[in-house]
């Protein structure tokens, strides 16, 4: 069974290009590590929550959108090899700076319960 790698990131509006051109480069060095799906979604749609919601979970600031993305990878295995990979790999070094602040990004592993497709 696959595997996903899941995140909600706050990205200021101004950096939405560099961004996508960031994730477009980067998707050829995932693959080649074994990833199989990539998906990066631009905020459209966040109400606000009366507990919780999007933007509060990454302390989303004025001017900036929520990004919510995800990578399937074939296994758990896979991915966690491919990570140690990447890191070392001086091609995502190549990538510079991130256009966003990682220390409010939220990020995690899951094992899907359900994947179903039309």
């Amino acid at each position: 069974m696959s595997y996903v790698d899941g995140f909600v990131i706050p990205v200021p509006a101004e950096n939405k290009d560099a961004y996508r051109k960031m994730a477009a480069l980067a998707w050829p060095i995932f693959k080649e590590f074994g990833a199989l799906e990539l998906m990066e979604c631009w905020g459209d749609d966040l109400p606000d929550g009366k507990l919780t919601d999007f933007k509060r979970a990454v302390a989303a600031q004025s001017g900036e959108q929520v990004v919510f993305s995800w990578i399937v990878w074939p296994s758990k295995d896979i991915r966690d090899a491919s990570h140690k990979k990447m890191y070392e790999d001086p091609r995502m070094k190549a990538l510079g700076d991130m256009p966003f602040d990682g220390k409010r990004m939220i990020f995690g592993g899951f094992e899907p319960l359900l994947d179903e497709k039309a």
